[in-house]
Order: structure tokens, then C-alpha cells, then sequence
């Protein structure tokens, strides 16, 4: 076999390699665009969508009459395969690219092309007998398959996030119904408040996860509506009376996703105001979970010079120095997931803001800032969940022992001993150092069987049996996700 292949384009012939199922569209979008080294192979979800929009259209131009059956059936057999994940190496033009994605539209329907052609008996680059253009992007613009791929990516992206989320928001939930009787004292702005459980704090982040969890599922929502259909600007111009709907409900059938036409696909081909959203949310989400990792950094520090309220599983050393030190090294991975995805709603809202006319050509970066934000923060969820969370201990004698010893005892018997009572005892504890039960007794305020009552876990916590608020969702039980 040849070496090399020649194809040409509208500014030239070019040689590409023989073997390659990409051609000369994708040759020079790789010398225009060596700029991050990863390749758009690095979003299977996106190639996935790439293949299942070149697979609808294939079927609603066939049901139209203007693909034959031979050429249809050859290119929805090339789109199938790489559904199910083959060829996704051929896809080699670099994330970060100008021309708001045709060079990666072009990318696809050179490689669908040639393995169609493989599947026809010819060899790769016989484009006169099905071409990448005329018979692959037939009915298509960048500008409507583009979007539309991206839109199904994004959701597959959200599905695994979501069952991330789910993971960690159990591994919480188990975690607060093991520590429901653990006493020890909350605190605001890091002075002693009143008491608490320990399964009071767990549930927190619980149920922050469960909320969390249901408004990703709406920004979900917004992600179903496609501009499959509108060609370049929106109009349709190129494509068949009907096509639009043909290829959007079998694009649906491909799927099992619920998508929807756009009413104005104008406005749908130039608006990316759903990325904004759900890079929105994302951000609310990677701000909650980064204050719980600051929060399980806070509690397990020490161990003899720090709070030492919990321990987090020992998961590696922690230093080329210090012997014996161990690190909250889950947690710290998990907040630089979190800027990251902070950092990429800053990179969305200016990319969204960036476009123009009918147009946004900056749904690139749009693209690669949403998927890989999505993508490690969901491994760094389930990372949380494994190797932190569940294997977290309590140390429940000093937890008791800070409770016993605080002055925030005295909140709690206020409306039992009277709120000048209360402050004297206060007083009078912090400054002798003695505990605020022994002095409450001394005074004769209350005897020892109604004072044991009221510094109960369940009266310190305020916890009552017949209160939904509790105990915290397991993911199975939270939210509803749309």
C-alpha cells in the first residue's frame, strides 16, 4: 500500500497518510491548531454525539429521498461503530481550535466517510463515491451539528456527574447515621456556639448534595432543546422541507434522550445562554463542596495542635521531611477540581459573551471547559467518597470531653436557669476554668438528675424523633432529578 493518499481542497492538493481515516480538512486544522496537545478524542461523549447526529441525519435524508439506501445504510453502520466506541483515535484535531468547530464537523465526516467506504468495498479517500461533504454532511452545517453534539455530550456528561454526586451524597448520609449520638459543640465564626451532633454536621452536607443534585437535574432540562436542522444561521437554508423535525425525532429514537426543536432556530444557532446556566450551576457546586473539604480539613487538624475532631483515613505520606505526618490530601484534591471549575465559568461567560451576529464561534472552549470540568469533578466526587468518607472515625471522648468543658453549656440551660444566671455562670467558668455543669450544681440551680436530662445528647442537640430534618437523604430517597 501507498504510503500517502492525495486529496485536495479549495486551497490545494495535500498528501495524507493512507491509512488514516481523517483527510486533508483534518491535516491542516492539526498544523493550525497545536495548541493543547489533546485531542478531541479526549470528549468520547462529544465523538458520541458527533456520530449519533451524522447517524440521524443519514436516516432523515434516506426517509427524504435525497441519500440513497446504500450510501445511508454504509454511513449509519461508520456511526454506529464509533457509538460504540471504535475509531475514536481518528479524531485528532485539538480541543481549542478557531472556526467554531467546523475543523471538528470536518474531522467526523472525514472519518465516516472512509470507514463508509471500507464498508462499501473501496478504499479510503474514493470521494466520488461518498463524499464527506455532498453525502455525509448532507443537509448540515457546522453550525447546527456542532451544537447539537455538543448538547448530546454535555448530558451523558451531567449523567455521570449526577451519579457521582449521588455516591458521595451517600457516603455522607451513612456517615451521619453513624455519628446521629456523637456530641460536640458547633461553632460560628470558629468560637464555640452550642452544641451539636456530629451526624447534625455529616446530614449538612448531605442534604447540600441532594440540593445540589436537583438543581444540576434542571439545568439538565435546558440542555434537551437542539438547533438540529437550522444549517447555517438558522433558516434551514439547504436543507429539505421536513428535515428539521425528521432529524430531530430520529435523533431521539438514537438517543432515548428527550430533545426538543427549538422554536426559533435562529436564536437557537447563536445563543449558548444554556452553557452559561449550567456553568452556573456547576460553580454553586464546586463553592458547596469545596467549603465541606475546607470543613473536613478544619475538624481533622492536628493531630495534637489542632481541632483532632475526626480522623481522615491515612491514605499516603505526607511529607519528604516530617516522619509520621499524613496530609488531608482527598480533600485538597477536590477544592483544586473545585477552581478549576470556578476558572472554566469565568472562561464560559466570556466565550458566551463573545459572540456575534448569528453566530457564536466560541463554543469550542465552551465545549472543553464544560466537559472537563464535569469530568474531574466527578472522579474527584467518587475519590471523596472512597477514599475519605467512608473510612472517617470520630473521636468521641474529646468530642464530649470539649462539650463538657465549654461555656456554650450555658445557651443551652439558659431557659432553665434564667439568662443572668446563665451569663454568671458563663463568666465565672471561663474565667476559673472550671466546667459550667460543676458550677450550676455548686449554685444550686438545678440538681443532677434535671441537669443530666438537659445535657443529654438529644436535648444539647435539640434533636427530636419526629423531625424531618434529622437524618440525611440517602441519594436513593433525595431529590427527584428531572
Amino acid at each position: 500500500m501507498p504510503e500517502t493518499r492525495t486529496e485536495h481542497d479549495l486551497l490545494g492538493e495535500r498528501e495524507v497518510p493512507a491509512d488514516s481515516y481523517w483527510g486533508i480538512h483534518t491535516l491542516r486544522a492539526v498544523e493550525n491548531f497545536p495548541i493543547t496537545g489533546r485531542p478531541i478524542s479526549t470528549n468520547p461523549e462529544l465523538i458520541r454525539g458527533l456520530a449519533y447526529v451524522k447517524w440521524a441525519a443519514a436516516i432523515a435524508n434516506e426517509k427524504l429521498g435525497i441519500l440513497d439506501s446504500r450510501r445511508a445504510e454504509a454511513i449509519s453502520q461508520a456511526c454506529s461503530e464509533i457509538v460504540d466506541g471504535r475509531w475514536h483515535d481518528e479524531f485528532v484535531v485539538d480541543v481549542i481550535q478557531g472556526g467554531a468547530g467546523t475543523s471538528t464537523n470536518m474531522n467526523a465526516n472525514e472519518v465516516i466517510a472512509n470507514r463508509a467506504l471500507e464498508i462499501l468495498g473501496h478504499g479510503r479517500g474514493e470521494y466520488d463515491i461518498l463524499h464527506p461533504n455532498e453525502h455525509v454532511n448532507l443537509s448540515q452545517s457546522t453550525n447546527d451539528v456542532y451544537p447539537t453534539a455538543i448538547n448530546i455530550a454535555t448530558i451523558f456528561a451531567i449523567d455521570d456527574l449526577l451519579d457521582a454526586l449521588r455516591v458521595l451524597q451517600d457516603a455522607f448520609a451513612t456517615k451521619a447515621v453513624e455519628f446521629a449520638d456523637t456530641v460536640k459543640m458547633g461553632r460560628t465564626q470558629l468560637q464555640d456556639a452550642v452544641p451539636m451532633t456530629l451526624g447534625q454536621e455529616f446530614t449538612t452536607y448531605s442534604v447540600m448534595i441532594d440540593e445540589d443534585r436537583a438543581r444540576l437535574g434542571e439545568a439538565a432540562l435546558l440542555i434537551h432543546e437542539i438547533n438540529l436542522g437550522a444549517t447555517a444561521i438558522g433558516t434551514g437554508l439547504n436543507a429539505p422541507v421536513g428535515y428539521a423535525e425528521a432529524a430531530c425525532e430520529t435523533l431521539r429514537d438514537l438517543t432515548g434522550l428527550p430533545l426538543v426543536l427549538a422554536v426559533d432556530l435562529v436564536e437557537a444557532t447563536q445563543d449558548v445562554g444554556q452553557f452559561v446556566h449550567l456553568s452556573g450551576v456547576l460553580k454553586r457546586i464546586a463553592v458547596k463542596l469545596s467549603k465541606v473539604c475546607n470543613d473536613l480539613r478544619l475538624l481533622s487538624s492536628g493531630p495534637r495542635a489542632g481541632l483532632n475532631e475526626i480522623n481522615l483515613p491515612p491514605v499516603q505520606a505526607g511529607s519528604s521531611i516530617m516522619p509520621g505526618k499524613v496530609n488531608p490530601v482527598i480533600p485538597e484534591v477536590l477544592s483544586q477540581v473545585a477552581f478549576e471549575v470556578i476558572g472554566n465559568d469565568v472562561t464560559i461567560t466570556m466565550a458566551a459573551e463573545s459572540g456575534q451576529l448569528q453566530l457564536n464561534a466560541f463554543e469550542p472552549i465552551i465545549a472543553h471547559s464544560l466537559s472537563k470540568g464535569m469530568r474531574h469533578f466527578g472522579a474527584a466526587c467518587r475519590i471523596l467518597a472512597s477514599r475519605c468518607v467512608v473510612g472517617i472515625t470520630a473521636n468521641t471522648d474529646l468530642l464530649r470531653a470539649r462539650v463538657e468543658d465549654s461555656i456554650g453549656l450555658a445557651t443551652a440551660l439558659n431557659p432553665h436557669i434564667g439568662y443572668a444566671a446563665a451569663t454568671r455562670i458563663a463568666q465565672e467558668a471561663l474565667l476559673s476554668g472550671r466546667k459550667v455543669a460543676d458550677l450550676v450544681i455548686e449554685a444550686g440551680l438545678l440538681d443532677r438528675e434535671e441537669l443530666d436530662r438537659l445535657l443529654s445528647p438529644e436535648h444539647l442537640a435539640n434533636l427530636r424523633a419526629s423531625d424531618p430534618g434529622q437524618q440525611a437523604p440517602a441519594a436513593t430517597t433525595g431529590a427527584t432529578i428531572p
